[in-house]
């Protein structure tokens, strides 16, 4: 079992944006150092939710300070930059950390980046598997070209080429963060592992786990190259640890939702279309009754049943929820230090 630390840079009332980024950066170094398998960095733009706006430019500063731990994007947002510049930075990490990036890449939302940058709601609704299939050519081809509705340019070459890491993987691996069946289908005809978000429970979870598969066999893979893959998903989630139970979710519960109204109040979409907000104290409690929030004993059983509800092993964890410097340090330590070896 893999379980790794998700770092969202969350900005709490009353936080700074530095701040918020100063936590995200020693929650990765102190994953580091209490023996978790990776961090996975999230990307949001213009609200507090997250203040990171480039996952892999802090992926690269973290890879910089680590040694050992994975880094991942959670997610990159495709429809908000070029296939070809984030497959050469993704390239460049691969090449440069000895393969320990992970590229996480998303549709993201119906938000306003989508005129900052230019992309429009095109991008976003239809957009992404020409996207997606780019970016995948880059990591693999030596040169590209590319005749699509949205990307047109004379073949290229591709420069650095990522398959030429010295005794790694050939190309970084790339998940997808998957919310619908379209998503799960995408990823399943692919063949790319899936990212499965915090808001799901172990039910819907493996539903979309058995729907991959499914669509996998339809898209003619083989059943060995399912099972490969399919050990590769991965499930985000909230941990928070205390010697009682109550405690640790009631740390959650007076912190948390402070800072999901603030962020998720500041989302604007790009067309004006109504957006159904969730109860802040209601989430926080469903997160809470979700994933690994109790004493180390209880966490390890709720990892340990969530892998045999859903087939995944492979786990991001946001331990900033109470959005202290001090406790996030601790709650990651206790992670790897006190979980952990009961899952093995």
């Amino acid at each position: 079992m893999r379980v790794g630390t998700f770092v969202l840079a969350a900005q709490f009332p009353g936080q700074g944006q530095g701040e918020a980024l100063h936590r995200a950066v020693r929650t990765a170094e102190v994953a580091e150092e209490a023996g978790l398998d990776s961090a996975w960095l999230a990307e949001h733009h213009f609200v507090p939710y997250g203040v990171c706006p480039s996952a892999v430019t802090l992926a690269a500063l973290l890879l910089g300070r680590t040694r050992r731990l994975r880094v991942g994007t959670a997610v990159s947002v495709l429809p908000n930059v070029h296939p070809v510049a984030l497959g050469e930075q993704a390239a460049l990490l691969h090449l440069t950390s000895g393969g320990r990036f992970t590229l996480g890449v998303g549709r993201g939302g119906p938000w306003v980046d989508l005129e900052v940058f230019g992309a429009g709601l095109g991008a976003y609704e239809e957009g992404f598997p020409e996207a997606l299939d780019l970016l995948l050519r880059w990591l693999s081809e030596p040169r590209v070209g590319a005749e699509g509705e949205r990307f047109a340019f004379r073949e290229v070459p591709v420069v650095p080429r990522a398959d030429e890491l010295m005794g790694g993987d050939p190309t970084p691996e790339v998940v997808v963060a998957c919310t619908s069946p379209r998503s799960v289908r995408l990823a399943a005809e692919r063949g790319l592992p899936m990212l499965l978000g915090m808001h799901c429970g172990d039910e819907e979870k493996a539903e979309m786990v058995a729907a991959w598969r499914r669509c996998a066999r339809e898209a003619g893979r083989d059943p060995d190259e399912i099972a490969r893959i399919g050990a590769q998903h991965v499930s985000a989630g909230v941990a928070q640890l205390a010697d009682r139970a109550a405690d640790a979710a009631e740390a959650l519960v007076k912190a948390m939702p402070g800072w999901l109204k603030q962020g998720l109040d500041a989302h604007v979409t790009v067309d004006g279309r109504h957006r159904a907000m969730r109860d802040p104290v209601a989430y926080t409690e469903l997160l809470c009754g979700l994933h690994p929030v109790g004493t180390p004993r209880s966490a390890a059983d709720r990892l340990a049943a969530t892998a045999e509800r859903t087939g995944i092993t492979r786990y991001a964890l946001l331990a900033e929820g109470t959005g202290d410097l001090a406790a996030t340090e601790e709650n990651v330590r206790r992670l790897g230090t006190e979980v952990l070896p009961l899952l093995v």
